[in-house]
This record gives C-alpha cells, sequence and structure tokens, in this order.
C-alpha cells in the first residue's frame, strides 16, 4: 500500500539523513586533529567533565572551558563552535534513533556489504598470537573497547566491563580491549597496561598489533576519543555505529546492550 511505501522511504531517508550527520561529525572532529587531541587529554585529568550531561557535545564543550588557557582565541572559538555544532548533531541522532531504531541496525552498501572490523594478527598482553578472524568467529558477539592507560573514563569503567565480558560469555560471546599506548608492541606500554588491569580486577583478553597494520591505521583514523566501543558480530562485521564515552553512562549501556541483543539474534537466526 501506499502507506507502507511511504513509510519505507521515510525510514531511508532517516537513514540517509543519519550517515550524514555521522559524518558531519567526524568531519569535525578530523578536521584540526591536534587541537582535539589537546581537548582528550585535558579531558583525562577532569573525569568529572564526562559525566556533566549526555551530550557529547556538551562533554566537549565543558572540556574545552576547562583547558582554555592552552588555547589561542582563534582556536577556542573554533573549538566552541564546533562543540556547539556537534552537541545539535547529538541532539538531532537521538531524536532519529528513537524515531526510527531501525537506524542502529547494520549498514549495508549497496553492493550487499556490511562494514568490516578490520584484520589483524596481533598478540595478548602475555605473548599468545591472536588473529582477529578466529577470535571474531569463535563468537556469537565480540565486544571491542579502545582504551588508553592514562584516561580516566577509560579505567574508570575497567571493572564494569570485565563484568559485561562474563555476562557475554554465557551467551557464546567475549570482551576485548585495546589499549592504544600497546600499539606496535610497546613494552613500557603493555606492563602499564597490565597493572591498570589487574588493579581493576579486569581478567578479560587485551590484544595490540601493528600500528601500520590495517587495524592500525583503522585505528588512527576512526578513533577520535576514547573510550570507544564497537561491537562485532561473528563474520567481523561492525554492528551499528561505535559508542564514544564510557558505556557506564545510562543511554551508552542502553546503546550497548540493543547492539549486543542484535549480534545475538542474527547469530541465532
Amino acid at each position: 500500500t501506499a502507506g507502507e511505501s511511504g513509510e519505507m522511504s521515510t525510514g531511508e531517508d532517516a537513514a540517509a539523513t543519519y550517515k550524514s550527520l555521522m559524518d558531519r561529525e567526524n568531519e569535525l572532529l578530523s578536521e584540526n586533529a591536534d587541537l582535539w587531541e589537546k581537548v582528550y587529554l585535558a579531558a583525562d585529568k577532569n573525569a568529572a567533565a564526562t559525566e556533566a550531561g549526555n551530550n557529547y557535545g556538551d562533554f566537549l564543550l565543558n572540556t574545552i572551558e576547562s583547558a582554555k588557557e592552552q588555547f589561542t582565541d582563534d582556536e577556542l572559538e573554533l573549538l566552541k563552535n564546533s562543540a556547539a555544532e556537534i552537541r545539535d548533531i547529538e541532539d538531532k541522532l537521538t531524536a532519529l534513533e528513537e524515531q526510527h531504531p531501525e537506524i542502529l541496525e547494520p549498514e549495508t552498501d549497496h553492493n550487499g556489504g556490511v562494514e568490516k572490523f578490520p584484520a589483524f594478527t596481533g598478540k595478548d598482553l602475555d605473548g599468545n598470537t591472536v588473529k582477529s578472524d578466529e577470535l571474531f568467529s569463535a563468537n556469537a558477539v565480540t565486544v571491542v573497547n579502545f582504551w588508553f592507560t592514562t584516561c580516566n573514563p577509560c579505567v574508570g569503567e575497567l571493572a564494569e566491563l570485565d563484568a559485561l565480558n562474563k555476562e557475554l560469555a554465557e551467551k557464546g560471546g567475549a570482551l576485548i580491549g585495546v589499549n592504544a599506548f600497546t600499539l606496535g608492541g610497546d613494552e613500557t606500554a603493555i606492563s602499564e597496561a597490565k597493572e591498570v588491569l589487574a588493579k581493576k580486577g579486569a581478567t578479560y583478553q587485551n590484544v595490540y598489533f601493528d600500528s601500520d597494520g590495517e587495524a592500525g591505521v583503522f585505528t588512527d583514523k576512526n578513533i577520535f576519543a576514547f573510550p570507544t566501543t564497537y561491537v562485532v558480530d561473528r563474520s567481523g562485521n561492525i554492528v551499528g555505529e561505535p559508542i564514544v564515552g564510557a558505556v557506564t553512562e545510562k543511554n551508552q549501556a542502553e546503546t550497548l546492550q540493543k547492539l549486543i541483543d542484535q549480534a545475538l539474534a542474527a547469530d541465532a537466526g
């Protein structure tokens, strides 16, 4: 009926709008990457900023404000304008997700392909070889959490991530960590990461790979903020959009759970 086709095109329009908003947000964050880097480093010393509101734009504005002495007036204006635009984008994204929950389903391109998590052969922090295809194919769902050792919001959620890993194990899934400092196999970074994980009682597997390999380049190009969490299905496909910010925050936790359930349902189907 006309009604159904009308709804379908609305859904398609919503998905297209959603994608263009995400692209714009990524564009804003990848422009002036060196300035954003300073903002993120300031956020690590100022964990309270991450709890200020659920909107990532608010978090950025608060963090910029707390680090404003590090920037020139022009840089500050540029960052604030970008963060304000990101706040508006986030509001629109949230509204679209509520109206069209199907937007969060895996994106397929016109060739029927789904974005794959980049392949890697790396190691865990104990030196055991880890191959991405074997890792993903062994699990109904794999949650991949990018973090680094001096990032307060990252370290703050390690115990919760360990609990999530145990929950996932019961459903045939797993959670793995990727500490950005350990990429390339830096021995000091590996021992520091192990120490922090042990302190937090986190026993789930953490892996690293070469910085210049496919997964290393992907990390460099796609991870603008930490922590960032991806959900990957058994075939190595990325499910939905990455979750930026701590997954201990209620909205983030709910989004993560939706993506996990989706991957599990698809695997069972």
